[in-house]
């Protein structure tokens, strides 16, 4: 038998995928990464530590992304897409506020490597970006083994599931259905968009094809405090 397609919606206010991000910067590209869905996944699962066996066996589903914005009325009583919302930047401080002679809030000050105080207390700048109301249909084949669990644990999950990160709360059911072949979870997809009145704004497809090719390091290979990741190759197309 065939192994399944999974159809995940993602759509909240705010979405955040990082693929390259360091503290004082974290970076969101504009579509969800592979190890971001992975590790919705996983914590759908309930699954924590390194899990690199399960994700090498999941390196070898491909990941199908249609993205979606608003749209709004037209000529004719037609609908037309409207442009997308701009990148929110959020910025925040880290390790303010608190009394350094108080032994649990000076947990919260940052430190240096050596565990000592940082020069100026500690206190970080941070600038954090985020997607603003997007939808997104994350297509993926899943192997018949796992279909079954994915399928319900994504409906109910063992912990709460974001979209990135985790001020990015889903505001619509994530699980879709399980297809028997790509072109049905594309339908199913266009259904639900066609519904809440969402436009195609682009989409992403695994390998290289005539469009953007881009190399994202996004691959799961370990997770857990010692993440590996390697290196996928995707296209982004125009709808």
């Amino acid at each position: 038998m065939a192994d399944p397609y999974l159809l995940m919606w993602l759509e909240a206010p705010l979405q955040s995928w990082g693929a390259d991000s360091r503290f004082g910067r974290r970076d969101t590209l504009d579509f969800p990464t592979r190890s971001g869905v992975l590790g919705l996944i996983c914590c759908a699962l309930g699954r924590g530590g390194e899990e690199q066996a399960w994700l090498a066996r999941m390196a070898a589903c491909p990941q199908s992304v249609i993205a979606y914005t608003r749209t709004r009325p037209g000529g004719e009583g037609k609908r037309e897409k409207t442009l997308r919302e701009p990148l929110l930047r959020d910025f925040q401080m880290v390790g303010s506020g608190f009394d350094d002679r108080d032994p649990w809030q000076t947990l919260l000050i940052p430190k240096t490597r050596e565990g000592k105080k940082a020069v100026g207390g500690g206190t970080k700048m941070t600038y954090r970006y985020y997607l603003q109301d997007m939808a997104y249909a994350v297509i993926t084949p899943l192997p018949e083994s796992e279909a079954s669990a994915i399928a319900g644990a994504l409906q109910n999950p063992c912990w709460d599931l974001y979209l990135g990160r985790k001020s990015c709360v889903p505001t619509d059911l994530i699980y879709r259905g399980l297809f028997d072949s790509e072109q049905e979870a594309e339908a199913a997809a266009a259904a639900i968009a066609e519904e809440k009145e969402r436009a195609v704004d682009f989409r992403v497809l695994p390998g290289e094809h005539d469009g953007e090719v881009l190399t994202l390091n996004d691959v799961p290979v370990r997770f857990g405090p010692r993440k590996l990741y390697r290196d996928r190759r995707v296209t982004v197309l125009p709808p």
